[in-house]
């Protein structure tokens, strides 16, 4: 298959960020290109790019182009503007951490930077740098994540995902579609159920995409049919991607995904969930902590163009939910597999990776 990269920066370091418009796919395969942090905030906040890891290397490469018009103006200028293109971005979504954790670590390298006596221009330049190896960062982890999750599914097995959680939500290769990717690659017969995700379908226009893109066997099902095709048999394992887990293992996901997890634990089939270490928030005690994001009604009442609710109706529309750790069996991360799902084991495993806290 020919490689499609979600999003790469294209030039020097007054280039520009292209992105896959993920809002025209299936049907239409487009490139955005983004010449100022405005059009990366828009973009994210619409979901033109989307899924935690993505949406903090596009924050990475935003906080780039926001400086490109201050490069040569004196230190307190340019870390004014510094200042204000982190805040800004930090506002463009709230629950996917990755974001946070990204301009986090581009805020401390130009610091760092400062203090070793670097120009405006020389940290505009490293921080580009800085933004290239996060992208690359998450390339390498994707496919560790891989390696390590392909040993939990069995050969011949149906696997049931929610949301997207592929190449489309990274840099490269997915969290928990690396899993089923990596599997397949090791010679496993993994057919899969794709949730549709409601109510932006994400799993029908993404996820599908992605693994007909690379010819593996799948199903497309409506969300309310998932505790179905499990009581039938037809599903051996469910994993899913996060855009944020607390210190004890609860996780943060597309709407929909505790519902999932419920109907697994009911079936007695594992549930996984598999993320990078930039996703892990060790700040948080538990889920109960994890900002939801709440959005429009009108992606529920008009979705795609066409209203199907009667006007004036309340609506309440929650982008993610959290799944509680004791229906995890397992945390997938670049590391390792974590199991048992719990605070003293993911410290363990992440050790001095995770560097929110």
């Amino acid at each position: 298959m020919e490689e499609v990269r979600t999003l790469h920066w294209v030039g020097d370091a007054d280039g520009c960020l292209r992105m896959i418009d993920q809002t025209r796919l299936p049907l239409e395969l487009v490139e955005l290109e983004c010449r100022d942090v405005e059009t990366v905030w828009e973009a994210i906040r619409t979901l033109r790019v989307r899924g935690a890891p993505a949406i903090g290397v596009a924050a990475a490469y935003g906080i780039c182009l926001g400086l490109q018009t201050v490069a040569g103006q004196d230190a307190a200028a340019f870390f004014a503007r510094l200042q204000q293109v982190t805040d800004y971005l930090a506002e463009s979504r709230p629950t996917a951490v990755n974001l946070f954790w990204a301009i986090r670590r581009m805020i401390q390298r130009a610091i760092d930077l400062q203090k070793e006596g670097a120009s405006p221009a020389e940290t505009r330049d490293a921080l580009l740098a800085e933004a290239q190896a996060i992208e690359e960062e998450d390339r390498r982890m994707c496919r560790d994540i891989g390696r390590h999750g392909a040993e939990l599914l069995p050969d011949a097995a149906g696997v049931l995902t929610h949301c997207n959680a592929g190449g489309l939500a990274t840099a490269d290769y997915g969290t928990a579609l690396a899993v089923i990717y990596s599997a397949v690659e090791a010679g496993k017969n993994i057919h899969v159920f794709v949730d549709e995700t409601r109510p932006l379908l994400q799993g029908a226009r993404l996820t599908a995409w992605e693994l007909r893109q690379r010819d593996i066997p799948c199903t497309l099902i409506c969300d309310n049919m998932a505790a179905v095709v499990m009581k039938q048999g037809k599903v051996q394992a469910a994993v899913t991607g996060a855009d944020r887990i607390a210190s004890n293992g609860d996780a943060a996901n597309k709407i929909g995904t505790y519902g999932v997890a419920l109907a697994a634990a009911a079936h007695r089939i594992p549930f996984y969930v598999a993320a990078p270490s930039s996703t892990f928030d060790l700040s948080l005690e538990t889920g109960d902590a994890i900002p939801i994001e709440l959005r429009d009604a009108e992606e529920i009442t008009c979705g795609f163009g066409r209203q199907t609710a009667p006007d004036g109706i309340d609506v309440y529309n929650p982008a993610f939910d959290v799944t509680p750790a004791e229906l995890i069996e397992a945390l997938i991360c670049e590391r390792g597999v974590i199991r048992p799902v719990c605070k003293e084991r993911i410290a363990a495993v992440l050790g001095d990776t995770q560097r929110l806290g």
